[in-house]
């Protein structure tokens, strides 16, 4: 048989128990002496007493001598028990902790920084290096009890308490009484929230500037591409032929408009569209871009096949009827005023960088308020971002029934809680006269319009009434969802949430099902995924919709 392990408990008690049995045998035997002596006696009674007492006296001897026992064994578990929870001590909570020694030599140190900084202004740099001496000593001290997860001791904390308590009764009585002591720490917390605003504003407009800029990869690809367009005449003999298809205006057909000068982020939202689309060769896409952007936008979407849709791309120096007698945002961005607003590189801390986008001053921005204008024979179209992908048919957008509305949108108030009340000024009667302020955002970036509507509702005109109201920036702040939300008030219908899911280019955690179950996925915000600095976990979900494989690209990776 296998032998049992020695316990090491088990020794101790078993010799206890046998000087306990030892006992009370001598006891009895003394006991059963005195029972023979006396037996013929007639005093019975009195010599049973003595051996009921004697026996009553070994039982309660054996009774205090087991709840020793137990009282011992409980307190080696109480102080095993005592050791594990110490095994686990929290450094922070043993600081929380008002009677810890912990607690004590921080707070001690944190008074001990403060006159530092006072003994420094002072001059006093002899009083200033012995507190930061002890400071350190007493950062050793708790960064050696979080590594041990066991609580400072006495003995460890009396000397550095002492010291420490001695060099700030000296530094006040060098006068650095409270007053003092409160006055040089409140300049000092202003100091450092002026730096850490500074900061935090330059922080936004760098990653504002990154986002703006353009990869130097991207940009080899448009030099390439403009040089195809410049010397090859075939290409833009090509591109005048398609520009009178019948497809263009074919109503029968589904309908896409893109406004944007990114070649890359444009051919990632068609290719993803065509890629999940069941018909792909139904798909109409209409681009517009600025001037700079034509040539190389027609080389590269002449070039490649997006599986057999057809792709406009329009120049919007051809829109002539988009000038500043027709429309007031082209007036406004014309203005001296804007244009110092946006490019003199003011200062003013008031306003967030992020309103001092440039983009805000491109007429793309707001081509999506002139969609009936710029394809007059269409009954409907779906508007989209050059930062979104789509994962699923949106085909079925078009069959959906907006109930007369103009724009079928996803709400947005649901989850980050934007109501009208955070894009206007309800202080203004203008505004708080007209609308509610807890009606519901909506966002721009995935929109089915009904072109008839609009027209019949004339959303063009509110749009325009509203920037000339808006003239002096006082009822919203810059970009086109304000007045986006004025000018289709009343005329929106919510779209399900999951037609449309925001925050891949700010959002860190944006819900996985969420995004799994999206047919579109916008990336907004100033992480883009062409960027380095966007964020490496949505970043696959736009590369698969970019053809790697292209020689342009891959002669460009290297830049």
């Amino acid at each position: 048989m296998r032998r049992r392990a020695a316990i090491i408990g088990r020794p101790v008690r078993r010799r206890l128990k046998c000087w306990i049995c030892s006992l009370l045998g001598i006891f009895l035997i003394a006991g059963f002496i005195l029972f023979v002596v006396h037996h013929h006696h007639d005093q019975e009674d009195y010599v049973e007493q003595p051996i009921l007492i004697l026996l009553v006296w070994c039982l309660g001897a054996q009774v205090k001598v087991s709840l020793t026992i137990d009282r011992i064994l409980g307190l080696e578990r109480e102080s095993r028990n005592e050791e594990v929870v110490r095994e686990h001590l929290n450094l922070t909570q043993e600081i929380s902790s008002a009677n810890s020694y912990a607690r004590q030599l921080a707070e001690q140190m944190t008074l001990a920084k403060a006159y530092v900084v006072i003994a420094k202004e002072h001059n006093n740099l002899h009083l200033a290096w012995e507190l930061s001496s002890k400071i350190r000593s007493c950062q050793f001290l708790l960064s050696k009890a979080a590594m041990k997860e066991e609580p400072i001791s006495l003995n460890e904390a009396e000397s550095i308490i002492q010291s420490l308590s001695s060099l700030i009764f000296k530094a006040q009585d060098a006068h650095y009484d409270i007053a003092t002591t409160m006055m040089t720490m409140k300049s000092h917390v202003q100091a450092l929230e002026e730096r850490a605003n500074a900061t935090s504003v330059q922080s936004m407009m760098f990653g504002q500037l990154t986002a703006e800029s353009l990869p130097k990869n991207l940009q080899c690809l448009e030099i390439k591409l403009m040089a195809d367009w410049l010397a090859k005449k075939s290409l833009q003999d090509f591109a005048d032929e398609r520009k009178n298809s019948l497809r263009l205006v074919d109503n029968n057909l589904y309908h896409f408009c893109i406004f944007s000068d990114n070649l890359l982020a444009v051919s990632a939202v068609i290719n993803s569209t065509v890629c999940n689309a069941g018909h792909p060769k139904q798909l109409i896409f209409h681009i517009v871009t600025d001037a700079i952007h034509y040539g190389m936008m027609q080389a590269w979407f002449l070039n490649n096949d997006f599986k057999s849709s057809t792709v406009e791309v329009q120049n919007i120096e051809d829109l002539t009827w988009l000038n500043s007698s027709y429309s007031p945002a082209i007036r406004q961005l014309r203005e001296v005023d804007s244009r110092k607003y946006y490019f003199d590189g003011s200062q003013d801390t008031s306003i967030e960088p992020k309103f001092r986008n440039p983009k805000y001053s491109s007429l793309l921005n707001h081509l999506r308020f002139y969609v009936p204008e710029i394809y007059p024979q269409l009954e409907k179209i779906v508007f989209l971002d050059d930062d979104v992908v789509v994962q699923k048919d949106l085909t079925p957008l078009f069959s959906l029934d907006l109930h007369g509305n103009v724009n079928g949108a996803v709400e947005t108030c649901l989850e980050a809680f934007h109501r009208y009340y955070k894009y206007l000024n309800f202080s203004d009667p203008l505004i708080s006269s007209r609308f509610d302020p807890q009606a519901c955002g909506w966002a721009f970036g995935m929109n089915i319009f009904d072109l008839m509507a609009w027209r019949k509702a004339n959303v063009t005109a509110r749009y325009h009434y509203w920037l000339e109201q808006n003239a002096d920036r006082t009822l919203w702040k810059l970009g086109t969802l304000p007045p986006g939300l004025l000018a289709f008030y009343g005329l929106t219908e919510p779209l399900d949430r999951r037609w449309h899911v925001l925050g891949l280019g700010y959002d860190l955690n944006v819900d996985s099902r969420l995004i799994e179950s999206a047919a579109v996925i916008h990336f907004n915000g100033n992480m883009k995924p062409w960027l380095k600095l966007g964020v490496t976990r949505y970043r696959p979900l736009w590369e698969r919709y970019v053809n790697q494989t292209h020689p342009y690209l891959r002669d460009c990776a290297t830049h």
